[in-house]
């Protein structure tokens, strides 16, 4: 890939450097998206599920409180560096039973707060074996999301995400960009993202993607598509006006889309809740014939 991540390098300072990669901050960032959902839950046709996404951030927020990673989990993390691949890729990353463990206790903090059905998700998971949770862990990392059930899928990948955002906040690294393409996944972990954000601040109108997975944002220029990286066959989709703080890019080559965020509009915005409560706007653009090319935690298909 075009972005590799490297052992920590002294910044060179120029003013007009392009941060490669910007690893997660973990401060309050469940407690955060918790209040969002709640927020965007009010009046919402989808506000009981909003609301329910929102206890599951909660709960993520009081699991990184309580049962932080521990620290020889980070030791190793920076002899996988400097490699030319995702450090955290779940292909050949050697995930520790600390996730099966998170899971765990995600579950006991949601059972008395959820319905029946859900109960009886939550309890079908607590009777799977270690192997048989690594098992489906693998399966929805590899993409193969026909192979585990889509409600339990919400709590593995809340669980996952838990642990590889961890992870990729402990990273001692930085990353450097080569020429070429190859920007369409992650360079941490090698996932897909959820959606582009343009942003503000420091990167004030550059574009970065935003991993499903471990929530690393990485740069990839304007004006190609985030899936086969063409140039000149996009379209820009919104719901409303012309400058809506959310739009779908969609691309008449590969026929995939995926969303664009643009906090300038809406500094409340947080990718993975405001996605969940804009499918309206996913449901209209596959309506045309497009796919969505990135991952949605909150929604797996089946």
């Amino acid at each position: 890939m075009s972005i590799q991540m490297t052992p920590v390098q002294t910044p060179t300072g120029g003013i007009n450097e392009i941060i490669p990669v910007l690893l997660p901050a973990l401060k309050d960032r469940y407690a955060k998206r918790a209040l969002r959902l709640k927020q965007l839950a009010q009046g919402h046709a989808m506000g009981d599920y909003l609301g329910f996404c929102a206890r599951i951030a909660e709960a993520q927020q009081q699991l990184l409180d309580q049962m932080p990673l521990p620290a020889e989990h980070v030791a190793g993390l920076s002899e996988r560096l400097g490699g030319g691949q995702a450090p955290l890729a779940s292909t050949d990353y050697p995930r520790h039973p600390y996730w099966q463990q998170l899971l765990q206790a995600l579950i006991e903090r949601l059972y008395p707060e959820t319905h029946a059905a859900v109960r009886s998700t939550l309890e079908s998971l607590r009777r799977y074996t270690s192997a048989e949770l690594e098992g489906l862990a693998g399966a929805l990392l590899a993409g193969e999301h026909e192979q585990v059930d889509s409600g339990q899928a919400l709590f593995l990948w809340a669980a996952l995400s838990l642990y590889y955002t961890q992870l990729a906040s402990a990273l001692p690294a930085g990353a450097r960009a080569h020429l070429g393409e190859q920007r369409q996944h992650c360079p941490v972990c090698a996932s897909a993202p959820v959606a582009s954000v343009i942003m503000t601040g420091a990167q004030a109108g550059l574009r970065y993607l935003q991993c499903g997975l471990c929530e690393c944002r990485w740069h990839m220029v304007r004006l190609k598509c985030s899936n086969c990286e063409a140039t000149g066959a996009l379209d820009y989709w919104s719901l409303d006006r012309q400058d809506a703080a959310i739009k779908a890019e969609s691309c008449n080559e590969c026929h995939s889309y995926l969303k664009v965020f643009y906090p300038e509009q809406d500094r409340d915005q947080d990718v993975l809740a405001d996605d969940l409560a804009s499918l309206a706007l996913d449901a209209e653009v596959e309506r045309e014939g497009y796919g969505r090319s990135g991952v949605s935690p909150y929604l797996f298909p089946g």
